[in-house]
């Protein structure tokens, strides 16, 4: 009789970084409610591209939680530039990692099927904007950008346990010119 093969054990759970306030804590519990998975989306990003617009780019709403980018992707289906305002997490040596969490929302966000179809993106991280290749993450890239992401912002871990999907994590990395 042939043996089952054996599933590999879970990776330990990261270590997540307490909120460093009231405020923070207040804000973390609230984002990871379904009803702001609801509401954010509608929200966060006209709001976030009407103040960037309204500062000369200088301002960015989200900045003041999480680090955040403006990322521009190519629409698959349509050819024309998308702009998302997204959490980020700067890497050393000039790259980020972005996360296609979409608010813990079932579908993954249309600028993660962009990125796969494309694989070029315009990142616009404070006023300063640079061409970048972007590169799905697995495996123990994968993993490791996860428990990054989650020491940044605990939030990800409620999101990815109310959907079926595997949220897709990105690193972007500027092109040399």
């Amino acid at each position: 009789m042939a043996t089952p093969p054996s599933t590999p054990a879970p990776a330990p759970a990261p270590e997540l970084r307490p909120p460093s306030s009231r405020l923070e804590a207040v804000v973390q519990k609230v984002s990871s409610s379904p009803v702001f998975a609801r509401i954010a989306p509608r929200v966060l990003p006209p709001m976030d591209k009407m103040v960037h617009r309204v500062t000369g780019g200088k301002v960015m709403i989200s900045q003041y939680m999480l680090p955040s980018l403006f990322l521009t992707t190519t629409g698959r289906r349509t050819g024309q530039p998308r702009v998302a305002p997204m959490a980020c997490l700067p890497e050393s040596g000039g790259t980020f990692l972005v996360i296609g969490s979409n608010f813990g929302r079932p579908a993954h966000p249309a600028w993660t099927g962009n990125l796969i179809a494309d694989g070029t993106a315009l990142v616009e991280h404070r006023g300063r904007t640079v061409e970048a290749t972007a590169e799905l993450l697995e495996g123990e890239a994968r993993a490791e950008a996860w428990a990054a992401l989650l020491r940044m912002w605990p939030p990800y871990a409620t999101y990815q346990a109310r959907i079926e999907r595997q949220i897709r994590i990105f690193r972007l990395t500027p092109v040399e010119k």
